[in-house]
């Protein structure tokens, strides 16, 4: 026979709630919390870098503002050798520093507003255009400041970041001498023309990805794998994808199918 446990008495669970609310607002709490927090500054650097490197941007950020030793172990650059970035807005706060120190930078969107960013610009309706104007230059600005401020970059990642440009590449693998890994995916706005920066200016590259980058073709492609022999190129879908065409194009190609019907 199965045995019911019987509810706790609403005075016991009462006595429980004010045993909790004593602990966190006691003065005791708030004593050994400040003990604590004099152990944590007492340890050196590297042991408070080592500390921070298990918590996420903003969790580090929040620690920092309890006081001054926090706050100069958050600003060593020293900190921030990798940082990722799952949507354009992160690139607005203030929870990450940018240094010498930067090794690997990830900026990667997955998001249905990528499909919008990828329209080609005179397709695009007015709404369309506001939902872009929001975060259009956002990346192309942050990855300004990485070319300023972090020279020693040895990868780079970027994924639906529809409207970053050849120039904003281009000036990566030329400020960024060191780089070895450089990852473009659904990318629609990169053409051949950093391709060819590939092979100009990535003298220290040793990994290349143009993968759904659909104005990527085989003959620059072509123009890597000859002059870059020893660089591994990957191009998923890239080159076999319709690349953009300008609206006069378009309008050309419906006047011949309409001389076409007519005449047939």
């Amino acid at each position: 026979m199965q045995v019911c446990q019987q509810a706790r008495p609403h005075s016991v669970l009462l006595k429980e709630t004010n045993l909790v609310l004593f602990f966190f607002f006691s003065p005791l709490f708030f004593l050994s919390f400040f003990i604590f927090m004099m152990h944590l500054v007492d340890l050196n650097q590297e042991c408070l870098l080592h500390l921070f490197s298990f918590l996420d941007k903003d969790s580090r950020r929040n620690l920092s503002l309890t006081c001054v030793r926090l706050r100069e172990a958050f600003l060593d650059p020293r900190l921030w050798s990798l940082l990722h970035f799952s949507s354009p807005s992160e690139l607005r706060r203030d929870n990450f520093v940018l240094g010498s120190s930067l090794r690997h930078l990830n900026i990667c969107w997955h998001s249905s507003r990528v499909k919008v960013c990828n329209i080609e610009d005179w397709m695009k309706t007015s709404f369309q255009w506001d939902l872009c104007s929001k975060h259009e230059r956002l990346v192309s600005h942050f990855l300004e400041r990485v070319c300023h401020m972090c020279p020693n970059l040895l990868s780079l990642t970027l994924s639906g970041c529809g409207h970053i440009t050849d120039h904003d590449v281009i000036s990566m693998l030329q400020s960024c001498r060191r780089l070895q890994q450089l990852c473009l995916e659904n990318c629609c706005r990169v053409t051949d023309a950093v391709l060819q920066a590939v092979v100009t200016h990535g003298i220290s590259l040793l990994e290349v990805r143009v993968d759904f980058c659909r104005n990527i073709t085989q003959t620059g492609l072509q123009g890597v794998r000859l002059r870059r022999p020893g660089v591994w190129l990957s191009a998923e879908r890239s080159a076999g994808m319709i690349p953009d065409s300008q609206p006069e194009e378009k309008l050309h190609i419906r006047r011949a199918l309409q001389k076409v019907l007519i005449f047939s």
